[in-house]
């Protein structure tokens, strides 16, 4: 088998410029707003007991929301766990 030429004009692609910052409605920076507090919170959670403790943390909770169970009874008052996170 021989080589293919090709033959005929050579096509040129022009850089892209470089994509516009989306401008996000009101659903979408609530949802980014949610997105950083987890965010905070399972740095907290890692920081404290490690990545095995706060994956099998966000795991459980999705597995909770699809089921249909509640994701806390708040007995413990509403103690904010993650202002008391030792450094790692």
């Amino acid at each position: 088998m021989g080589k293919s030429e090709s033959k005929g004009a050579e096509t040129v692609v022009p850089p892209h410029a470089p994509p516009k910052p989306m401008e996000l409605n009101e659903e979408d920076r609530s949802k980014d707003a949610f997105f950083g507090q987890l965010a905070e919170i399972a740095n907290a959670m890692i920081a404290r007991h490690g990545k095995d403790f706060a994956m099998g943390t966000l795991l459980l909770s999705a597995k909770f929301i699809a089921e249909g169970k509640p994701l806390s009874n708040r007995t413990d008052g509403g103690h904010d766990n993650s202002r008391d996170a030792k450094p790692a």
